[in-house]
């Protein structure tokens, strides 16, 4: 499967603004200014994350069950991923960063809540 962008949900786009320019920053993306203020936009390498508030006017809610994953090259760059996302608002969620075993693969993982509830997965296949 490719995909062309994720899009979360979002009740309050300043602080989202704030916690994922922290996260996005580590990750060296950019921030593309958009003509839509209740949307924040952010690409590396042809990847689009998008961040708005819901179309239907209704609230932003958090899926349950899901999780968007973020591929980083290293350790540290997940360790530096946390790191930057919790200082921004951002939740440490499950366990603390680290290797773990999954589907026999050793992954160093790390995993955050952003403020409206959205679950991030930053992981580095070791």
């Amino acid at each position: 499967m490719f995909l062309s962008h994720i899009v979360v949900g979002s009740n309050d786009l300043t602080k989202a603004k704030k916690f994922y320019d922290a996260l996005f920053g580590v990750m060296g993306a950019e921030f593309c200014p958009q003509d839509n203020p209740d949307r924040l936009v952010y690409q590396k390498d042809g990847q689009i994350f998008i961040i708005t508030r819901p179309i239907n006017g209704e609230a932003a809610t958090a899926a349950n069950g899901g999780t968007v994953g973020l591929a980083l090259p290293s350790p540290e760059a997940v360790r530096n991923w946390h790191k930057a996302g919790v200082e921004a608002g951002g939740q440490s969620i499950e366990n603390p960063p680290g290797e773990r075993t999954v589907m026999g693969m050793t992954l160093y993982l790390a995993y955050l809540r952003d403020p409206d509830g959205n679950k991030l997965c930053a992981f580095h296949k070791m």
